[in-house]
């Protein structure tokens, strides 16, 4: 059962590349990437729970809060502030 989640997981991550990649807009290139990012901590988890490491939570953790902050980041180039305002 696990193994059909990886598999659609990965299949989803596949769709949300190539989003990346024709994306019309910038703003849909990063949601896509947001959603990658989500499916590779879904990924991270169903692993996790399927070879009981973990070290992949770190991993999961770590990069879910580095797609926080690329969100924050665009966010802001988009509107057209700094990211101190």
């Amino acid at each position: 059962m696990i193994e059909v989640l990886l598999y659609i997981l990965m299949g989803l991550n596949f769709l949300c590349f190539i989003r990346v990649l024709y994306g019309p807009t910038m703003a849909d290139r990063m949601v896509a990437i947001d959603i990658f990012g989500i499916l590779v901590v879904g990924i991270c988890a169903l692993l996790v729970i399927k070879t009981g490491r973990l070290f992949l939570i770190d991993v999961a953790i770590a990069w879910i809060i580095l797609s926080f902050i690329g969100t924050i980041a665009l966010a802001k180039y988009l509107t057209r502030k700094k990211l101190d305002e």
